[in-house]
């Protein structure tokens, strides 16, 4: 990280970290509030984070056989009402609509908080035989949840996301679905947002409304805090009963199909933002930046050099680079300033003496270092050098996440690390909801996830001292 801070506007974050995060969301002009508390404006620049999000994904999701659809805003209180727990798990959030136009409607139609009541109206038109399966959708839009309490990306009442939803003859095959989709997010995250996560499932107090089983992918922020970057959900037959989605199997007999739905939203911005900023500003990840490569002319009115400049800013767009070039009359410091606030990954200065020499000078973004590059070998260098500032952004936040991961083998031990130095704490837990009431209640940690592939650290539970199989990661939580 670059060490000189040189943006005032900016509460340092070993300061203020809730401060710090609102002026770089601010600051760097990612979004602003509205008349109507909790629902944000997303501005052009955090837009873009989101369209190039998406664009990634959305790609991922076609190549697994996922198609898109769109479903309607608003879901009958009656259809709402036909999954029990999950109208339950979603009642305090909904917001109604109770008049159309001068009249009030005959029934309240929720603005939808997410859509598995809509998805399986409509499955239930179009499954009729195991010839229509597997139903492999995929929904981009915005969802809204009445929440109390709101921060900018990580918890509005109108959000944007996508979710997932499908149908499939077997418990394997929807098995598979679900943790594929958990795989699918987590290489999204760390090879394109230099995110490491921790993959496992939640426990059953912490499982999505109506599911059987939810798998989450976990990640640690720079203040140690967890961050629920995208869950994926197995729900059995339970929805498909309460709708009454049927099919013919291939021996002429009548059978339910299973379900489930995957979903990830906009609070991975947030997630960028906390996991790779500094007191300067944003700091990027190169394959979701809106700017990969911003192009400073130095001495702009001398002759040659903003002519330079824009042979340069050519070149890189050809070579598939997304740039940038400043030609505004701010001085150089100005617009380093500016770019390192909206964390551009490379800079490129170009000037008089460079131009002799053929040269021109790329500044990391990530680490502040700087290098002379041939013109000559512009393009190979660029993109190897992005691909040099991803790898060092994610080794620094997997550095955090393991330098910051604790065990602990009493609840006394795990309060007083958490106390202490934050981060995720290691246990055994006997698997009782009484124990994690009680983790929650006197160290002030929510279970996270109970991890995949982890060998366990003892065969006691750390909260009641009864005998244990089960590892888990407790954290504190956005």
């Amino acid at each position: 990280m670059a060490k000189e801070k040189k943006v005032d506007q900016i509460t340092d974050m070993e300061v203020d970290f809730a401060q710090w995060y609102t002026d770089v969301c601010k600051k760097a002009e990612l979004i602003d509030y509205s008349g109507i508390k909790g629902v944000f404006i997303y501005r052009p620049y955090g837009y873009a984070i989101w369209e190039n999000i998406q664009a990634i994904l959305d790609k991922m999701f076609k190549e697994s056989g996922h198609q898109n659809v769109y479903m309607p805003l608003l879901i009958p209180e009656s259809l709402l009402q036909k999954e029990k727990d999950h109208v339950e798990g979603f009642a305090p959030e909904c917001a109604w609509v109770t008049f159309g136009g001068q009249e009030k409607l005959e029934e309240r139609l929720c603005i939808r908080p997410t859509s598995e009541t809509l998805f399986c109206e409509h499955f239930r038109d179009i499954v009729h035989s195991w010839r229509d399966l597997p139903v492999k959708y995929n929904q981009w839009c915005s969802v809204l949840r009445w929440e109390k309490t709101s921060r900018p990306f990580l918890r509005h009442r109108e959000f944007l996301w996508q979710e997932g939803h499908t149908l499939h003859a077997s418990l394997e095959e929807a098995m598979e679905e679900t943790e594929n989709q958990l795989d699918c997010y987590a290489d999204f995250c760390e090879n394109y947002l230099a995110m490491p996560v921790v993959r496992g499932r939640k426990t059953d107090k912490e499982k999505f409304s109506g599911a059987e089983r939810t798998y989450t992918i976990e990640c640690m922020m720079h203040d140690r805090k967890a961050l629920q970057a995208g869950t994926s959900h197995y729900f059995g037959d339970g929805f498909t009963h309460a709708f009454d989605i049927h099919y013919t199997d291939k021996n002429n007999q009548l059978a339910y199909p299973h379900q489930t739905s995957w979903g990830l939203s906009t609070r991975l911005i947030g997630g960028i933002i906390m996991t790779h900023g500094d007191n300067n500003g944003l700091v990027l990840p190169p394959k979701v930046a809106p700017v990969q490569v911003v192009v400073i002319p130095i001495a702009q009115h001398k002759e040659g050099v903003l002519d330079k400049a824009r042979e340069l800013a050519d070149r890189l767009k050809k070579a598939g680079i997304r740039v940038k070039i400043d030609e505004s009359e701010q001085s150089p410091g100005w617009k380093f300033a500016e770019y390192e606030m909206k964390g551009v990954p490379l800079r490129l200065e170009i000037g008089p003496k460079d131009i002799e020499k053929e040269q021109c000078v790329f500044a990391r973004r990530d680490n502040g270092e700087k290098s002379f590059v041939s013109l000559s070998e512009l393009e190979t260098v660029a993109a190897e050098l992005l691909e040099k500032v991803h790898q060092g952004m994610f080794e620094r936040a997997k550095k955090n996440l393991t330098d910051h991961t604790y065990d602990a083998e009493t609840l006394e031990e795990a309060k007083r690390l958490q106390e202490e130095n934050g981060g995720f704490i290691r246990t055994m837990w006997c698997g009782d909801l009484a124990c994690e009431l009680k983790m929650k209640d006197e160290a002030g940690m929510s279970s996270r996830c109970m991890p995949f592939g982890e060998l366990p650290i003892g065969n006691k539970c750390a909260i009641c001292g009864k005998p244990a199989e089960k590892l888990i990661y407790w954290g504190v939580a956005y």
